[in-house]
């Protein structure tokens, strides 16, 4: 298992952790997913031998946002 915090620029409101939350939990081997807006960050629980970081991001950033 491992945790990741990942700033993520463009996230606003609802729909945003809506978006992020529900698209990266859905990735195979993400064990949670908990968006904090005030901060901008998103911390991911996850089996890296099911899903990679890089994967992780690619799939924030297909919601629109930018990992940073």
């Amino acid at each position: 298992m491992e945790n990741v915090i990942l700033n993520v620029k463009g996230m606003s409101c609802g729909h945003c952790v809506k978006a992020v939350e529900g698209s990266v939990g859905e990735l195979k081997g993400v064990n949670s997913v908990k968006v904090n807006l005030e901060e901008g960050t998103v911390a991911i629980d996850f089996n890296n031998a099911e899903v990679t970081l890089d994967q992780i991001k690619e799939t924030i950033d297909d919601q629109g946002y930018d990992v940073a």
